[in-house]
């Protein structure tokens, strides 16, 4: 099937750099949100970056005003009916997702893709909310989704080859990096990472390493791009949390649980970048 029109639920920080990421490769996307207040800080969001893209001379202000363009903003998921492909990106809560997808399930062509960035969550019981799961896969990006090349599509249980093949040459076409898997927890990179960031992580008090000098050991000794302090701080603390704990939820591996450090730092409003602080201090 030919994708010619996409909407994205939720304009957060991932919904926005989908978004993003769809409107640059000349898709012309709807962008929800349950607020017009919430939808135009989505579009800043996309604003400054896309500007920020033009001072770096990465591309100019005509292309930049025209991926603008093809942005539209609203409150109703009705407005996304003669979407070819929707990606859901509202918060990591099965009920919510399952309220969402069985409501574009209702406005929504039968031939559309339903997908989810769930990065933790089951594609098969958000699938499960609709009449036709075949047309509901996975579209793991990861943050942040404009820069980072990664999509994982995620095959589901009743998830059609048609639909498999689109979702991933849609992310192909939008210059992206997709990789097929199977709606397994953690599904590849997560399954890996996160029990990884999570021994980095005991490893501050069991061995009585600062984060900053793990860092400096992982990337100077692994050759990471960026220290795992560093990296859940980019993720968000709350968000890898959430992630750790529907990963032990399902596999009950001791290596899944979030550690103690980390439900401390989550409990003082320590969040990473987005808080200003989290194993490290930023400017706000």
């Amino acid at each position: 099937m030919e994708i010619s029109k996409v909407g994205v639920v939720g304009l957060g920080t991932m919904g926005a750099g989908i978004a993003q990421v769809s409107i640059q490769a000349g898709y012309e996307t709807i962008g929800h949100e349950i607020s017009m207040e919430l939808a135009e800080r989505g579009r800043r969001k996309i604003e400054h970056y896309l500007g920020r893209a033009v001072e770096k001379e990465r591309m100019t202000g005509e292309e930049r005003d025209a991926a603008l363009g093809r942005l539209t903003l609203t409150t109703e998921l009705s407005d996304l009916a003669d979407c070819d492909l929707v990606i859901e990106a509202v918060l990591e809560e099965l009920p919510l997702k399952r309220e969402v997808f069985s409501d574009l399930d209702g406005f929504t062509a039968p031939e559309a893709i339903l997908a989810t960035n769930t990065s933790a969550l089951s594609v098969a019981e958000i699938a499960e909310s609709t009449e036709r799961p075949e047309r509901v896969v996975g579209m793991h990006f990861f943050n942040p989704a404009p820069v980072l090349p990664l999509v994982e599509i995620v095959r589901a249980r009743r998830s059609s080859d048609e639909a498999v093949r689109a979702a991933y040459e849609w992310a192909e076409h939008a210059g992206k990096q997709p990789v097929n898997c199977n709606d397994t927890p953690g599904f590849i990179v997560n399954r890996i990472l996160i029990p990884l960031l999570n021994d980095c992580v005991r490893v501050l008090d069991e061995a009585g390493v600062t984060p900053a000098d793990l860092d400096k050991a992982m990337t100077n000794g692994a050759g990471w791009p960026l220290g795992p302090c560093a990296l859940v701080d980019l993720v968000g603390i709350d968000v890898h949390v959430h992630a750790s704990e529907a990963l032990y939820e399902k596999l009950r591996e001791e290596r899944m649980k979030p550690p103690e450090r980390l439900l401390e730092l989550q409990r003082e409003g320590r969040l990473g970048r987005k808080t200003g602080a989290g194993f490290f201090e930023y400017p706000k």
